[in-house]
């Protein structure tokens, strides 16, 4: 498969697994498992290339962010994070590093500083433990700019803070007084 081809089809998982389940005919279980025969078959359906088992595995293994993984017997896949239908991907609540940070892009950050940080349709604000990866992230829409969170802070706060599979730190919103923008 052609890094092209395989972009689209992670892209195209992302969108089923994490958003609408409905473009392939199928549905997600209450923890976000969508049998692979099922999916398959609904792929197969509304796609002009043909997708197969070993397609959707180069797609998971392949996939620098891990953002997909199977059940025990590949019976079963599910994307990590990132969701906007409502499931449980069964995440630990975990006490946060104290410091984290969230990559946007530079004309998003005076609504966020006058706001927090919301899930924007997510169930989650997606959280990284270093700038590097949070740079990667706010340059996917223009000019990135990093916030850094006071994460030890919110946790003594009672805010939650849950670790996902592909190592992706979430909670359900940071609001302002615990942002900095990285030059602070």
């Amino acid at each position: 498969m052609t890094e092209t081809n395989r972009k689209s089809l992670s892209k195209f998982l992302s969108l089923i697994l994490r958003h609408k389940p409905a473009v392939a005919g199928i549905t997600l279980d209450s923890h976000g498992w969508a049998d692979i025969d099922e999916l398959l078959a609904g792929m197969n359906k509304v796609r002009h290339t043909p997708v197969t088992l070993e397609d959707v595995r180069e797609v998971v293994m392949s996939n620098d962010k891990q953002r997909f993984a199977f059940n025990d017997d590949c019976t079963k896949i599910r994307a990590n994070q990132g969701h906007s239908v409502q499931v449980d991907v069964e995440l630990n609540e975990l006490p946060p590093p104290n410091i984290l940070y969230h990559g946007t892009s530079s004309k998003f950050v005076r609504k966020i500083m006058d706001e927090g940080l919301k899930p924007q349709g997510r169930l989650y604000v997606h959280l990284s433990t270093d700038a590097e990866t949070a740079t990667k992230v706010g340059s996917r829409r223009g000019s990135p700019v990093v916030l850094t969170i006071n994460a030890e802070k919110m946790r003594e706060d009672g805010f939650r803070f849950y670790l996902s599979e592909n190592g992706v730190w979430l909670t359900e919103n940071v609001p302002m007084r615990y942002l900095k923008t990285k030059s602070e």
